[in-house]
């Protein structure tokens, strides 16, 4: 029996969120699509940038992710920048909702992959850096870095 590819294959990700966010929580989450979305999907072409979910009748949606018109698509063709219905179990559901009901949380998409044949967005709830939190965490990363620079050249002359 033959293994399926277990790579993902990412097709977009959102990697502004990781530096405007604090990412509190993940979760894997599928999408209802229409197929011209999925046939653009496969063509690698997706923008997460201003994307942010949103709650109505207890179901959570996704706004504002670019998937852009399949060129070979007739009159079905989709709307670019439509809300989409992400499936969540319900506890997941629930636990997001409460967690947003917190002042200042909200949630933000983070990569589109597939997975198996189906698409998956990774979403996060997250909270919103202050601009001081950002350059901490600029600098952070740029004394690991050094450090970690400095113990490679540092070993390199040992050997």
């Amino acid at each position: 029996m033959a293994k399926k590819n277990e790579v993902n294959k990412v097709i977009a990700s959102n990697r502004k969120a990781r530096h405007d966010f604090e990412i509190l929580d993940t979760y894997e989450a599928g999408m209802v699509l229409t197929g011209t979305e999925v046939k653009s999907l496969r063509e690698g072409k997706a923008s997460l940038v201003d994307g942010f979910g949103q709650f109505y009748r207890d179901e959570l949606y996704i706004e504002n992710i670019y998937i852009p018109e399949y060129l070979n698509g007739s009159w079905t063709n989709h709307a670019a920048r439509r809300r989409r219905k992400l499936l969540l179990h319900r506890q997941e559901l629930q636990k997001i909702e409460r967690k947003i009901s917190e002042a200042g949380l909200t949630v933000v998409p983070l990569s589109l992959y597939f997975k198996d044949g189906r698409a998956k967005l990774e979403i996060g709830v997250a909270r919103g850096k202050r601009e001081f939190d950002k350059r901490q965490t600029l600098r952070e990363k740029q004394d690991n870095r050094e450090a970690l620079r400095a113990m490679r050249e540092r070993n390199r002359g040992s050997v």
